[in-house]
């Protein structure tokens, strides 16, 4: 489901990364509701994957939004690493 170069970003409620989703697809970014990873953690249980490609575009939609991100993980390498 993640794939190399990914990103994942966790929010803290399901409303949350509802509303991010919208947000970003309402922007044309390639970006997917999808279950948060088993090796990763969260109360809600969704998250957001895009690709990093998109990371800045989609931080800055969000942030103009007024939503916060939880974390943000990249996937490189097989191994999720902490970007926020």
């Amino acid at each position: 489901m993640v794939s190399e170069g990914d990103c994942v970003a966790i929010f803290h409620s399901v409303h949350r990364v509802m509303k991010a989703e919208k947000i970003l697809n309402g922007e044309q970014l390639d970006a997917l509701l999808i279950p948060v990873p088993r090796q990763l953690s969260a109360d809600c249980g969704m998250a957001i994957r895009y690709p990093f490609e998109l990371h800045s575009e989609v931080q800055q939609a969000l942030t103009e939004s007024g939503l916060s991100v939880a974390e943000v993980w990249l996937m490189r390498a097989g191994e999720y690493q902490n970007l926020v």
